[in-house]
Parts: structure tokens; sequence; C-alpha cells
């Protein structure tokens, strides 16, 4: 299992590269704007970026590529790009990609390059598995716990857990929450996030003095170790 984050500013080819992604049994995080991809990327350890070079709000693939390698992430990158020149692919790499894909590609060529990116990468060897205060999700067993005490998840579960332990101290819309762990399949008025997350919670939370996973009023949800929002649940 990967965490991926795709940097992409055209939402239908973000969510054909995360469905299928997805599909494989990965983890993955859009966003479609280089202002919030750069501290995204900075502060959130993953395990291959795949980056837009050509991206809206000032902030473009290269310059968030730049800056990554400035202050020594090492995280693989494999830049995409509209852009087909030779000098347009070495600049890319020169900014510190890993590798340089042109639009439009096959999914099954996306995947190969990845493969081989994570495959090179240390990090991979190291990055497997997330944790927040004492809940530990091992992605590559695809098992949680807490505080020691494992966790009995379903599939789909786990995926919402890793999902918000990516998103961790940050607020996960319904929306979001359809979009990468639901893949469109319901309708977003429909109660079933809601009801999995419930379920999701007494399965993280029973037994602790310290919950983990919160509902934000009117926005949706966040897993934090320093919840300070008021909340329902």
């Amino acid at each position: 299992m990967w965490r991926c984050l795709v940097i992409e500013d055209d939402l239908e080819n973000a969510r054909y590269i995360t469905k299928g992604l997805t599909e494989l049994g990965h983890v993955c995080v859009i966003c479609d704007n280089g202002v919030h991809a750069l501290p995204l990327a900075m502060e959130s350890t993953w395990d291959v970026i795949i980056l837009d070079r050509m991206l809206p709000n000032r902030i473009d693939g290269l310059s968030i590529l730049s800056s990554l390698r400035a202050v020594g992430r090492k995280t693989p990158v494999l830049v995409l790009s509209a852009l087909t020149g030779i000098d347009e692919r070495v600049t890319g790499l020169n900014a510190g990609g890993d590798d340089y894909l042109v639009k439009p590609f096959s999914f099954s060529e996306l995947v190969a390059r990845l493969n081989a990116l994570v495959r090179r990468s240390d990090a991979h060897v190291h990055q497997q598995r997330l944790q927040v205060d004492d809940l530990i999700a091992y992605l590559d067993k695809r098992k949680a716990e807490r505080a020691g005490r494992p966790l009995a998840l379903q599939p789909r579960e786990f995926r919402l857990l890793t999902y918000l332990m990516l998103n961790a101290n940050n607020t996960v819309t319904r929306t979001m929450l359809l979009e990468h762990v639901w893949d469109y399949r319901f309708d977003p008025q429909s109660n079933v996030i809601d009801v999995q997350v419930s379920r999701l919670r007494k399965k993280v939370d029973s037994g602790s003095d310290k919950p983990l996973i919160h509902t934000v009023r009117g926005a949706g949800y966040t897993l934090s170790d320093h919840f300070a929002i008021s909340e329902t649940r």
C-alpha cells in the first residue's frame, strides 16, 4: 500500500488516477492547487507524489519540486505534463522530478512508473505505518491498533481510518470521504458516511480516555489528538 499525494488541478484526471490506485489498495489524497499542495507535501510523509506541472494560484509544479528538494525532501515525484518537448522534460527532471509522464497517458503505464519509483525509494521501507498519539495503522499489513490493542476493522473501515490519519488535525468533509473512500458509490445526502464513521469511532475510541475521532459541526470530521472545536457526537 502506498500513501500517494495527487497534485492535479484537472479534477476529472485526478479522480481517474485516484480511483484506479484506490482499487489497487493504495491511499490517495487530492490537492488541486499549489498554494495548498506545497505545505501538504512538506508536512506529511508520502510514498510517492504525482505532480501536475502546470497549476493555478501562483505556485506551479516546478516551484513545488524545487521547494521540496531545497529542504531535503526525497519523496519520489512523478511529474505529469501536457508539455511534450525534450527541453520541457529535461527542465522537469532537473527541477527534482524522478520521472516525467506526458499527458494523455495509460493508467497501466502510470502504475508501472510509480512501482519503479517506490521500489527505488528508501522511504517506502521505513514508512509503512501511520501514527497519531497511541493509534497506529500498519499499511503493509492493513491492520491497526490503539494503545497496543488490535482493532477489528473491515476493509472499508481501514481505508476510512487511513484517510483520516493522513489528514490528521484537518477537517475532512463528507464530500471528501465520498470521493476518496466511497468512490462516488453513494449519494452525498445518504447517512452511510455518518454511520461508518460512528462505527469506526466506537472501535477506535472505545475504552480510551482520549477520543481521537471528532465531528466538526456543519463541516465533517477530524482525527486529532488535540481537538478543541465544539463538537457533536
